[in-house]
């Protein structure tokens, strides 16, 4: 018996994944034709857009499980999402990106061109710009973990401010349109029309949403049953592979986006949804929890400050390339490494 959910998970595992990823390209066909749409620059429909829509998923979680929670441990699991989701980012999902480069890089006949070093880098100033934005609030929130301090939960309010300062930065940075345009595939609904109606593309952004979604949760749910199974403690498969799964929406997006060669949308769409991640589910936590670190939560703070440091120092030096992109998953391995001592 046991053995045949085990399959029951597996499989839904498999076609969850499945779903997921179809779903994100029809996702990232309709949100650049929203950006388009809508006037935005083309980096911001990955940073802005794109981000908010997979970065939507995560947000519910944390609101549930700290708004409505009724005991700690519900609101313990809103806390671990505002602090797992951004460690993922940061380390396995800018790995996947390198790798992806990686992968790409050896099946284009030029990839030592200028052309091609190009892609591997992507918009160093602005990519550094972001992940400084990122590391000072995600220290401020780590450091909000230590103490505690009578006016702590109204500084959450100040989270919400600096992701709506972000917000507005994002739009007005670059105009809209563009030669990127160009580049738009026919919308899935509507393959047959150079032009797609609003309507259409409205409807394929929030159904695909509504999936992937769906699908995460279920992901994630399935995810947390197979772990006593093969005999995981509960608490490393909720800090350990949870934050893995409920960041698949971006992790399937960069790859699209890479192997369409359009790596500054796969990179854009990861540091703007470690924005959200740094700010609202943060600013849910402190508004509605103690907000306090035990072990593990400091672990995933300080893995994720490392681990954005040595992408800072990668793109400082000229050497923001996708093997170095690669390297930055190793970081998550390490977390895993330390993490399991302390809670086994």
């Amino acid at each position: 018996m046991i053995d045949g959910i085990l399959m029951l998970h597996v499989v839904t595992l498999l076609a969850c994944a499945v779903a997921i990823y179809l779903s994100c390209e029809w996702f990232v066909n309709a949100v650049e034709w929203l950006g388009l749409r809508l006037k935005v620059g083309p980096l911001a429909v990955g940073t802005v857009l794109a981000a908010f829509g997979t970065a939507l998923p995560e947000s519910v979680v944390t609101f549930v499980a700290v708004v409505f929670g009724s005991g700690s441990e519900q609101k313990d699991i809103g806390v671990g999402a505002a602090m797992g989701g951004p460690l993922a980012l940061a380390t396995a999902a800018y790995g996947v990106t390198g790798f992806m480069l990686l992968t790409r890089r050896r099946k284009v006949a030029s990839a030592e061109t200028n052309a091609a070093r190009g892609e591997d880098v992507g918009d160093t100033r602005k990519l550094a710009r972001d992940q400084r934005w990122f590391l000072t609030i995600f220290v401020v929130k780590v450091a909000l973990g230590l103490v505690t301090f009578a006016f702590k939960p109204a500084l959450g309010l100040l989270f919400f401010a600096a992701y709506g300062v972000y917000f507005w930065r994002e739009l007005r940075a670059e105009p809209g349109g563009g030669d990127d345009a160009v580049d738009l595939e026919p919308l899935r609904l509507q393959r047959r029309r150079a032009t797609p109606a609003t309507w259409a593309v409205v409807t394929q952004a929030l159904v695909t949403l509504v999936i992937i979604f769906v699908a995460s949760q279920l992901f994630v749910h399935a995810l947390e049953a197979i772990g006593p199974m093969i005999g995981l403690p509960a608490a490393v498969t909720a800090l350990l592979l949870s934050p893995i799964a409920t960041e698949l929406p971006e992790i399937m997006n960069a790859i699209i986006w890479v192997r369409q060669g359009k790596t500054h949308l796969a990179l854009a769409n990861i540091s703007g949804a470690m924005m959200i991640q740094a700010t609202v589910p943060s600013g849910l936590g402190i508004l509605f929890t103690r907000w306090r670190f035990d072990g593990p939560l400091l672990l995933s703070g300080v893995v994720t400050i490392i681990a954005i440091l040595f992408l800072l120092v990668a793109l400082n030096t000229g050497r923001f390339t996708g093997r170095t992109l690669t390297w930055a998953a190793a970081f998550y391995g390490v977390f895993a490494a330390c993490l399991i001592p302390i809670l086994v």
